[in-house]
């Protein structure tokens, strides 16, 4: 591909960018400084340098994110102003093509692991209640669970018309607070749950998504890029 759609794929400058870079000579190829934005790059094979950083082709790109309180899972959110997960990332994975968007949603409210790509035919795959692909949450409710209401949510309870699959809970502290394991994705599924037993969410947080689990090493508000056995193990999920 051309120089200047590989750098623009990589999140690393916009063509015009590229052009005004090539001149003043920061642009390396093989260690060689391009003269043209149109040389032809094999992603799989050129060495590129941007202004002494080197550039990482990748056809896909994953993230993990360890989601704050309070972020929209969305890819912009004009209209209220509020902050999304993408305004946690730096400008070079924010400007990557195809963009990156949230595989699946949590709650503004909702904390914890949500993934990012651009790869839209896996995240497709992933959130199809088809696959079963199991999410797990840590929660806190208003109320103690009663055995009842247990039974009642791991075999199933309508949230509106609609009858959640069977689920694995595992509740401590005096039924106030545990983990809840689910593999469908409808909007405000666990808090709707909670609702059909006559309790209330009070803090809910992701722990695991598929064969992946939340780093430890992340902070709120802090990110990653999945190594190729993570993206592996995602693509193992679904088949």
């Amino acid at each position: 591909m051309r120089l200047d759609k590989y750098l623009s794929l990589c999140g690393k400058a916009s063509r015009t960018e590229t052009a005004k870079a090539v001149k003043g000579g920061e642009v390396l190829v093989n260690g060689t400084p391009a003269k043209r934005t149109d040389v032809q790059i094999d992603e799989n094979a050129d060495a590129v340098v941007f202004r002494g950083e080197p550039v990482i082709y990748r056809q896909y790109t994953w993230v993990m994110l360890h989601k704050p309180d309070g972020v929209v899972s969305a890819t912009e959110d004009r209209l209220k102003g509020e902050r999304t997960v993408l305004d946690l990332l730096p400008e070079e994975l924010t400007r990557l093509r195809p963009p990156l968007f949230p595989c699946g949603r949590l709650d503004k409210h909702t904390t914890g692991l949500i993934l990012l790509c651009n790869d839209g035919a896996l995240s497709h795959k992933l959130l199809s209640p088809a696959r079963h692909v199991d999410k797990a949450y840590a929660f806190t409710v208003k109320f103690s669970l009663s055995a009842q209401d247990i039974s009642a949510l791991e075999t199933g309870v309508d949230i509106g018309g609609y009858v959640t699959a069977p689920c694995t809970m595992d509740v401590q502290a005096g039924g106030r607070e545990g983990r809840i394991i689910i593999h469908e994705g409808k909007y405000h599924q666990i808090k709707l749950m909670m609702e059909a037993v006559h309790n209330q969410i009070t803090s809910l947080s992701r722990l695991t998504f598929g064969p992946l689990s939340l780093d430890p090493a992340l902070a709120p508000g802090e990110w990653r890029l999945l190594t190729d056995e993570e993206i592996g193990a995602l693509s193992g999920a679904v088949r």
